[in-house]
């Protein structure tokens, strides 16, 4: 009877331990797809910028309060910080134990 107690604990470590590294997983790979999708808009919007960029310097008038230009460099921020905190989230994930957050002052 102990003996089966005894491998009856040994699975159900096992299980929860399979079942815990399982959803880490999950959520970094959810983290990882939101970063790739993140990404992705930044890249478009690097590539819009340049295009817009050099449309004015071809005309001569490159005009940095247009509110296209600033929509465009609001969107680059918007996502670089989107990026930091899928990165944050996705090590608190990863290294539960250590702190890695950094100091905001």
């Amino acid at each position: 009877m102990k003996k089966r107690s005894n491998l009856k604990n040994k699975f159900n470590f096992w299980f929860l331990n399979f079942h815990k590294e399982l959803m880490k997983t999950s959520a970094i790979g959810k983290k990882m797809l939101t970063a790739s999708r993140t990404n992705a808009h930044l890249k478009e919007t690097y590539e819009e910028l340049g295009k817009l960029l050099e449309r004015g310097v071809d005309n001569g008038d490159v005009d940095w309060d247009s509110p296209k230009m600033r929509a465009l460099l609001h969107t680059i921020k918007a996502c670089k910080r989107d990026l930091e905190e899928i990165e944050s989230k996705m090590n608190k994930i990863k290294f539960p134990a250590i702190d890695l957050k950094k100091d905001d002052d």
